[in-house]
């Protein structure tokens, strides 16, 4: 089954967004995610709300496992572009163009026919509350603090230099 979500009027070029969804084309959703979470350009934010907004959709609208979901296509097409004026010298204008992008993504089943029961999504949320308690009682919080505690033995009568003038 095919799951589209669309994002319109990004206020980013489209050869800049270009850039970020070629990373992406033909990933499964897991290493999509990373990749767009770690990735320095400024459009990937956008992009990967509307691949969460897309698996969102997936997983509530169709209840389709979102582990058997990749992206199948997404495509970065150029929006309407805001026309602006900039002033120049001897009194001139020279025009100034603002593009948008309009974004596509459609996702597919690896496996067809794999879906999420809503039993076991019930299941799961009310797991969660219980197994995070139970994991912040089990260990302390000062652990960490206690290694770094420890002397280091320290290096007696050596002095270090890293420039010398002259050759010992």
């Amino acid at each position: 089954m095919k799951v589209k979500a669309e994002l319109k009027y990004l206020r980013i070029a489209p050869r800049k967004t270009r850039l970020i969804v070629d990373l992406i084309r033909r990933k499964k959703i897991g290493p999509a995610q990373a990749i767009l979470s770690f990735a320095v350009k400024k459009g990937a934010e956008p992009i990967l709300k509307l691949l969460n907004s897309a698996i969102a959709s997936a997983k509530n609208d169709f209840q389709l496992d979102p582990e058997n979901l990749y992206i199948s296509k997404i495509t970065v097409d150029e929006g309407p572009k805001y026309k602006r004026w900039r002033p120049r010298s001897r009194g001139m204008a020279h025009g100034i163009q603002k593009k948008t992008s309009h974004i596509k993504i459609v996702l597919e089943e690896v496996v067809e026919g794999k879906k999420v029961e809503k039993e076991t999504i019930k299941e799961n949320i009310k797991e969660k509350p219980a197994s995070a308690k139970s994991s912040s009682e089990a260990k302390p919080k000062f652990e960490a603090k206690r290694e770094l505690e420890t002397p280091k033995p320290k290096a007696q009568n050596k002095i270090k230099k890293f420039f010398r003038r002259k050759s010992i």
